[in-house]
C-alpha cells in the first residue's frame, strides 16, 4: 500500500511538473522576453525603400516594447501564405504584412481572422477581407502630385511616359488611375504613354527607351516607384537627355519613394521631384497598431495625433493615411501642390545615418 501511495504521489508530481513545463514553454513561444510577440513579413529586400523599412522595424519594436519574428516573402504571395503559417505556429499575437498581390491574400486573411490574430497591412490594402488597420499613404495623391508637377512644368502641353507599377497591386492601380484622371481633367493637351512594368526596373528601362526612340519629343517621365530610377537615368544619359533642368533638352522626371538617392538626384538636378513615401512611419505605425490590437483598443475615422487621417475604406477596414509630401529642389508649389526642399531634415531619407 505504501509503495502504491508513493508511486501515485510521484506520478502526480511528475504530471504537475510536465504541465508546468508545457505552460512555461507556451509562454516562451509567445515571447522569451515577456514582451508581446508579433510577426512582421517583409515583402521584399531588393529596393532601397523596403530595405529602409526593414531597418526601421526592430528599432520601433524596441521602442514599443514588442518582440518580433520576421520573414521575407520576396514579392510572392505563396511565400507570404507560408510565412503566415509559420507565424501562427510561433504563437504570434498579431501580424504586419505588405501583400503585393492584394487580391490573392484574401484566404490567408480569413484564416487569421478565424484564429483571432489581428493583421495590419502596410503600404497596400487587401481587395477583400478584414484587417485591423491599413497603414499607407494616399496613393491616389501620389499620382495627382506627379501629374500636377509635370503638367505645370510642361505648361499643359507635350508628351510624358508613365512607368506603371504592378496593376495587381492597389498601389499600382491607385497611382495609375489618379495620374491618368488628373491629366485628362487638368492637362488635356498632354499625351500619356502608360507602360506596365510590374515593378521591374529592367522592363521599365526597356519600355522607356522604346518610347523615346519613337517619340524623341517626350518631355516628362513619372516613375511610380524608385524601382525605375537607375534604369531611367541610364536611358536618359544614353539619349543625351540627362542634362541641366535649364537646358531645353531636359526631360522632367518625377519619382515616388523619397529614398536618399532620389533626394540627392533632386538636389543635383538629375531628377526633378519625388513623393516621400514614409518608410519610417510605415514601420512605426504598423507596430503601433499591432500593439493597440493586442491591448484591445479600437479606432474610428478622423484626424490622428500624428498628422494623418483615418478613413473607413469599407466595412471592417480602416486606413491610416500618413503624410507623403512632394519633394523638389526649390520647395515651391506646382499646380497648386506645395512641396518641401530635398534637403529638408524632416524627410526620413535625410536621416538614415
Amino acid at each position: 500500500m505504501r509503495v502504491r501511495t508513493a508511486l501515485c504521489s510521484a506520478v502526480s508530481a511528475l504530471s504537475a511538473l510536465t504541465l508546468l513545463s508545457a505552460c512555461s514553454s507556451g509562454a516562451t513561444s509567445a515571447s522569451s522576453s515577456g514582451k508581446p510577440l508579433v510577426g512582421v513579413d517583409y515583402p521584399r529586400s531588393d529596393t532601397d525603400f523596403w530595405n529602409s523599412y526593414i531597418k526601421y522595424t526592430p528599432e520601433y519594436a524596441k521602442q514599443l516594447g514588442l518582440s518580433v519574428k520576421t520573414t521575407n516573402s520576396q514579392n510572392d504571395v505563396a511565400k507570404l501564405t507560408a510565412n503566415a503559417q509559420t507565424f501562427i505556429s510561433q504563437g504570434v499575437k498579431g501580424i504586419a504584412m505588405a501583400p503585393q498581390d492584394t487580391a490573392a491574400i484574401a484566404p490567408t486573411l480569413a484564416q487569421l481572422e478565424a484564429k483571432k490574430i489581428p493583421v495590419v497591412t502596410v503600404d497596400t490594402r487587401p481587395d477583400t477581407g478584414k484587417v485591423y488597420m491599413v497603414v499607407r499613404a494616399d496613393n491616389r495623391a501620389y499620382g495627382e502630385k506627379a501629374c500636377k508637377f509635370l503638367g505645370d512644368k510642361l505648361g499643359g502641353k507635350g508628351k510624358v511616359v508613365m512607368l506603371e507599377g504592378g496593376l495587381d497591386s492597389v498601389n499600382g492601380r491607385d497611382r495609375t488611375e489618379a495620374f491618368n484622371e488628373c491629366m485628362k481633367k487638368s492637362y488635356p493637351g498632354i499625351k500619356v504613354f502608360g507602360e506596365a512594368t510590374n515593378w521591374d526596373g529592367a522592363v521599365a528601362a526597356q519600355k522607356l527607351q522604346t518610347d523615346l526612340t519613337a517619340n524623341p519629343d517626350i518631355k516628362g517621365v513619372y516613375m511610380e516607384s524608385s524601382f525605375a530610377l537607375s534604369g531611367t537615368l541610364q536611358v536618359l544619359k544614353q539619349k543625351g537627355l540627362l542634362v541641366d533642368p535649364k537646358d531645353k533638352k531636359h526631360v522632367f522626371v518625377v519619382s515616388n519613394d523619397g529614398i536618399p538617392e532620389e533626394l540627392k538626384d533632386v538636389a543635383a538636378g538629375q531628377i526633378d521631384a519625388t513623393v516621400s513615401q514614409p518608410a519610417d512611419l510605415y514601420a512605426k505605425y504598423a507596430l503601433y497598431y499591432l500593439k493597440a490590437a493586442i491591448d484591445g483598443k479600437t479606432f474610428k475615422p478622423g484626424k490622428t495625433d500624428h498628422d494623418s487621417t483615418i478613413i473607413q475604406v469599407r466595412d471592417g477596414v480602416l486606413e491610416d493615411q500618413l503624410s507623403a509630401p512632394l519633394v523638389t529642389a526649390d520647395g515651391a508649389s506646382y499646380g497648386g501642390v506645395p512641396s518641401v526642399k530635398s534637403d529638408d531634415k524632416s524627410l526620413w531619407g535625410n536621416n538614415l545615418g
